[in-house]
């Protein structure tokens, strides 16, 4: 009876954490996170996007790690289409945050077009975070605006700023992007096939670097998680296969 009512609870709204308790969590990740948007405008900028170019990508692209795939691929001379298929490729994991998010969110028809564009790594996160729907929706839209709005000015101002930094590659601001989304994924690898996943993924993208276009390492790193499932999948069958014969 007791886990009943807790469960009532939660979906009624009544078992989660104090609005501002999660206002102040959300807009913590929204400006942590979009203060790296000035080290985009800047890689960006010295890739050799326009202003313009570079504001377009964080106003109608909006992935973070996605765009910082695409503007280091092309700054390392990578062909364009091969930079934009890696950065699609990254950005195919908003999609599956997106069905994850419909059900937990269950925002009206009319605003999940203009929801889907917040729909990324830190608003999942804060999202996924609270304990009952009314957090969450709170968590979604204050994450998703300071973090969209924030991203988008320091992108502008990166951009703009970049001939008088210089070369990016001696500030090391190339770099800001891709740590910021690994300081957000590393809390997730709870698991042994995650870690394994993970550390596999790096070896395969930093091993093809010297060897393989710009944007292709990126591609051949994805075949880290079926091959973690694959050997997590025989690990598995060789214990039940030992399990059965210890019942023999």
């Amino acid at each position: 009876m007791a886990e009943q009512t807790a469960l009532a609870d939660v979906r009624d709204g009544r078992g989660g954490r104090p609005d501002s308790a999660v206002v102040r969590d959300a807009l913590g990740v929204g400006v942590a996170v979009g203060l790296s948007g000035f080290a985009f405008g800047v890689t960006s900028a010295g890739s050799g996007l326009t202003v313009w170019q570079t504001c377009a990508l964080s106003l109608l692209v909006f992935t973070g790690a996605s765009q910082f795939a695409l503007v280091g691929a092309l700054a390392a001379g990578g062909n364009p289409l091969t930079a934009a298929a890696g950065a699609f490729f990254l950005g195919v994991r908003n999609a599956f945050y997106g069905l994850r998010l419909s059900q937990l969110l269950a925002l009206p028809r009319a605003v999940r077009p203009f929801a889907a564009q917040w729909v990324i790594d830190e608003t999942t996160a804060v999202s996924l975070a609270q304990r009952d729907r009314r957090g969450a929706r709170i968590g979604f839209a204050v994450t998703g605006l300071s973090l969209y709005v924030l991203w988008n000015l320091t992108t502008l101002l990166g951009a703009l700023g970049a001939e008088a930094i210089g070369d990016t590659d001696a500030w090391g601001l190339d770099a800001a992007g891709p740590a910021v989304f690994l300081a957000l994924l590393a809390p997730m690898l709870k698991t042994t096939t995650e870690r394994v996943a993970a550390g596999l993924a790096v070896l395969l993208g930093l091993g093809l670097l010297p060897v393989l276009p710009g944007g292709v390492p990126v591609l051949v790193a994805a075949l880290a998680a079926p091959l973690a499932l694959w050997a997590e999948g025989r690990r598995v069958g060789r214990a039940r296969g030992d399990a059965e014969e210890e019942r023999r």
